[in-house]
């Protein structure tokens, strides 16, 4: 749940710790009611999109785990950005069972473009930021 700090003895120090903590703002008083109410939709509407998000992640880790060990070593070279030469010598099979393996991956994690297979598994945590 979101939270709104309100508190009529503010200081920076308070307002960062509690930010630090989570709280999506903080309000002195004596605040408006416009502030408060933008506050609170405010917050609302980050509940609303982390809940997407989190449901988002759950479709994509159902999908995820359709793949074959395989399918999931090619999703793993395709996203670290590798071609599929590389990802081939690496798994020691031919590219050409790559390039089916990719096939399978794309239609199992119904991936649209390769940009958009990456962007799943970032949000699904296949592949760091950092690595990318």
């Amino acid at each position: 749940m979101p939270v709104i700090v309100i508190t009529g003895h503010g200081d920076i120090q308070l307002a960062v710790e509690a930010m630090k903590v989570g709280a999506v703002d903080f309000l002195e008083k004596p605040f408006d009611d416009e502030v408060l109410l933008a506050s609170v939709s405010a917050a609302l509407g980050r509940l609303e999109k982390d809940s997407q998000r989190e449901t988002e992640r759950a479709d994509l880790n159902n999908r995820l785990a359709t793949l074959s060990v395989r399918e999931r070593e090619v999703l793993e070279g395709l996203v670290a950005g590798k071609p599929n030469k590389i990802i081939a010598f690496d798994l020691g099979i031919s590219p050409r069972t790559v390039e089916i393996y990719r096939a399978h991956v794309m239609t199992k994690m119904n991936a649209g473009s390769l940009s958009e297979l990456v962007r799943m598994a970032l949000l699904a945590g296949v592949l760091h930021h950092s690595e990318a």
